[in-house]
């Protein structure tokens, strides 16, 4: 007796389950290695450093099918460190947290913390319009002499400046990402602020549109956001991009410019850089990455120029090893006043900085 009402009652859970054809999905990557930089704050130095190549993070994501092509969806999403098993600020949802519709064929509306649409259009599939998505990771990430920038909320003040690598998410936001209408994709952002009645202080506004035609792809996308810490949230940082890419043959190439402007101190910064990735086989890759960066008369003219490599072999469908290594050097109209900074290290005390770094990657 027992046995069978046992039975009737999974049945009565699995029917409608899989009627319904709702899913839950738990996914993650775990990056580690070991870097050797020359030149950390004047000496060299050895580091064991994870969340390199990619960050290391951990997440669910969820789907429900409504009917009709509309499905109820949502993703949590939280970074950590391999090294100490820290979270990365915290041990809460910090990459992402969102619930929203989608409709086939139509697109999907979303509401929580996320992504900006420069990580959307520029740098997420199907635009790869970065290098740092295929291969540069953290060392590739826009950084060098533009600590003047004083980007909010930024460990550097300068880090990502342009916002376009998944290093800044927009909390209290509405997001609306259009399907593919012929090769065209388009979406839309908005931030709440936190000043109680007010739609124009300490908010995010974002634009972002892609193209794809065959191999060929092109992206640009459009994000202001404003802080409480700029002029009381009346100011902020204004990012602007656009690159394509297209496949040739065995290579991938791509190229991206953006645009970085405080509007309260008036600096601002411009990077434009060149990347390519090169399958020898399914199992090794070879990308390369070339990017020059300048400021404005505000940040004394300071320009860095930067060479990433990265050398990859696929273990497996999810594991990889890779070999890393990023040069950069720079100058500027104030003598001393531009050492360079590779993104994810401690800036150099003189013009040039080196990394090398041997690492694993794998995800689940």
């Amino acid at each position: 007796m027992n046995r069978k009402l046992i039975c009737a009652l999974a049945a009565a859970w699995v029917i409608p389950a899989a009627h319904a054809q709702s899913s839950i999905t738990l996914f993650g990557i775990l990056d580690v290695g070991v870097s050797y930089v020359s030149n950390e704050n004047g000496a060299h130095n050895f580091i064991a450093q994870d969340s390199v190549y990619t960050p290391s993070l951990w997440g669910i994501r969820g789907v429900e099918d409504l009917g009709d092509g509309y499905k109820a969806i949502f993703e949590l999403q939280s970074q950590f460190s391999v090294d100490s098993g820290a979270g990365v600020p915290t041990p809460d949802f910090n990459r992402g947290a969102y619930v929203g519709l989608a409709k086939d064929g139509l697109g999907r509306i979303t509401f929580g913390q996320q992504y900006n649409l420069l990580f959307d259009f520029l740098f997420f599939p199907p635009a790869r319009l970065d290098g740092t998505f295929l291969y540069g990771g953290l060392y590739n990430m826009r950084q060098g002499p533009f600590s003047g920038l004083g980007i909010p909320q930024n460990p550097t003040g300068a880090l990502d400046f342009d916002q376009t690598a998944g290093t800044s998410r927009v909390s209290n936001a509405v997001k609306v990402t259009s399907a593919s209408f012929s090769g065209f994709r388009f979406g839309a952002l908005y931030g709440f602020g936190d000043t109680a009645g007010s739609l124009s202080t300490d908010n995010t506004v974002g634009f972002g549109m892609n193209y794809t035609f065959g191999t060929f792809g092109a992206g640009a996308a459009y994000n202001e956001t404003r802080y409480a810490a700029l002029n009381d949230g009346h100011d902020g940082i204004r990012n602007i991009g656009v690159g394509l890419g297209n496949t040739f043959g065995n290579l991938y190439a791509s190229m991206l410019y953006t645009y970085t402007h405080n509007t309260l101190n008036g600096t601002t910064a411009q990077a434009a850089q060149i990347s390519g990735l090169y399958s020898f086989s399914p199992f090794w890759r070879l990308g390369a990455n070339y990017q020059y960066m300048k400021g404005n008369a505000a940040l004394d003219h300071n320009q860095a120029q930067q060479i990433t490599t990265t050398l990859q072999y696929s273990l497996s469908k999810r594991t990889l090893l890779y070999v890393e290594a990023a040069y950069q050097w720079t100058n500027g109209d104030v003598a001393g006043m531009h050492g360079a900074w590779i993104g994810g290290l401690d800036p150099s005390s003189s013009d040039t900085q080196f990394v090398g770094r041997l690492g694993m990657q794998t995800f689940f």
